[in-house]
């Protein structure tokens, strides 16, 4: 049912994506001043940062779950998707001064309604995956055989 060498791998991964994201999240606080919206460039930074460390945590449990391998690479993919994606949503936002669904974060900045499409298109579809990924590690721990 699970391949533990692909399994390892696939957390090895997890773990250096993260700590990408997490570099990728400091970068992002150094440009904070020079967004058109700098609130949503913090929000940027934080969800590089918050993503960064999820991703390093699911690398170290990664391991643990007891899934078949395509659900193991199914989740690995959205996971890795709807993490850079909730951070460059927010920093589209940051950079285009848009936002109009995160409007404590945006303020009363809007963007064309094409950037607000894509903004929103991205939010809406990684809550959709973060929901699916904490469902399947979930269950993934739930069957774990070697208790």
């Amino acid at each position: 049912m699970n391949n533990s060498i692909q399994n390892g791998k696939y957390g090895h991964r997890l773990l250096q994506l993260g700590i990408v994201l997490f570099l990728i999240g400091l970068l992002t606080g150094l440009a904070i001043p020079s967004f058109v919206n700098p609130r949503m460039g913090l929000s940027s930074h934080l969800q590089g940062l918050t993503n960064g460390m999820f991703l390093i945590l699911l690398g170290l449990i990664w391991p643990k779950l007891w899934l078949p391998k395509r659900w193991l690479s199914v989740t690995f993919w959205v996971v890795i998707y709807g993490t850079f994606a909730n951070w460059l949503a927010t920093l589209l936002a940051a950079i285009w001064g848009a936002g109009r669904s995160m409007p404590i974060a945006a303020l009363s900045n809007q963007g064309s309604p094409l950037q607000e499409i894509i903004i929103d298109t991205l939010l809406i579809s990684l809550s959709v995956a973060m929901v699916f990924v904490c469902v399947v590690v979930l269950v993934g721990l739930r069957f774990n055989k070697k208790k």
